[in-house]
């Protein structure tokens, strides 16, 4: 049943990040910071929400209205959900050893490009305008995400 979570995910994370841009310490304080993560787990969680800039927000937000859309109406709201946090909550844990802090929805959303690149390979998507097979396309997602 499709209930439209990934899109109220887009919603919360611009609200958030108003909120970010109204009062800054708010970054500060629920970042996912490495030397804190034991202290403060719940980071793993809200450094999903928080973005570091207008360019940031955007990517992520448009990769998973249309992405987690997809997913969400291929596997449910609830498999969807898990499958969001989850790929978060690893992303998060895989960055600790990294980097000294992280924010952001990339590690989310591309458990929902991989979840896709799995369940619909030759789904058609465009990078630009160039039609091609989904699973390529998280490919090529992952390398510009890297550069």
């Amino acid at each position: 049943m499709f209930k439209w979570f990934a899109i109220w995910l887009v919603v919360i994370n611009i609200v958030i990040f108003i909120f970010q841009i109204l009062y800054p310490q708010i970054t500060d304080e629920f970042a996912l910071v490495s030397a804190d993560v034991l202290s403060k787990p719940w980071t793993l969680i809200t450094a999903m929400f928080l973005h570091g800039g207008i360019e940031h927000i955007l990517f992520n937000m448009f990769a998973l209205a249309l992405f987690g859309s997809v997913l969400e109406r291929v596997i449910g709201y609830k498999k969807f959900l898990i499958l969001y946090f989850v790929s978060g909550i690893i992303a998060g844990l895989v960055s600790i050893p990294l980097y000294e802090a992280t924010i952001g929805a990339s590690g989310a959303i591309f458990g929902v490009l991989g979840a896709l690149g799995i369940l619909r390979p030759r789904m058609t998507v465009y990078m630009g305008y160039v039609p091609m097979p989904m699973a390529l396309a998280v490919v090529f997602w992952a390398i510009g995400d890297l550069i």
